[in-house]
């Protein structure tokens, strides 16, 4: 009887360990499987320069979400951001591809714009940058000139 019990003990104690470890990499994945807390717009860029799914997107330095989704759309790049839903972005906000460091990982920086009025889940943003492309600017430098 008291082998049963142990047995049972156990079984519980495995069972939490894998539901705990379940919810662990959910949460670290930023994947949310109840609920939502996270809204999404979409940006679109002449060219986004190896930006990735799952780049953050930061505010002044700050993550506030990351990139859902990168596709073509009429010769253009069309990304999908997902949004924390504390943070809510003005129309007139700025999304620009930059890169962390000289050759680092892309990511999406946002400028906050003034306007009172915010975007809403779904809407895009309009004010967009592309990503700098370091080759062209080095041979604009050495070659010293305006077109490539």
């Amino acid at each position: 009887m008291q082998r049963i019990h142990v047995e049972i003990t156990a079984g519980i104690f495995l069972i939490i360990c894998i539901l705990c470890l379940a919810v662990l990499s959910i949460k670290m994945g930023q994947d949310y499987v109840m609920g939502s807390n996270v809204y999404s717009v979409t940006a679109t860029f002449g060219n986004v320069g190896g930006l990735n799914k799952g780049a953050p997107v930061k505010i002044a330095g700050v993550p506030i979400g990351q990139v859902q989704s990168v596709k073509l759309n009429n010769y253009q790049a069309e990304v999908t951001l997902d949004i924390a839903n504390e943070v809510s972005l003005r129309e007139d906000a700025i999304a620009t591809v930059k890169t962390q460091g000289l050759i680092g990982e892309k990511f999406i920086a946002i400028s906050p714009g003034g306007s009172p009025d915010k975007l809403k889940p779904g809407e895009n943003i309009r004010d967009t940058q592309s990503a700098v492309n370091i080759r062209d600017l080095i041979s604009r430098f050495i070659f010293k000139s305006d077109e490539l």
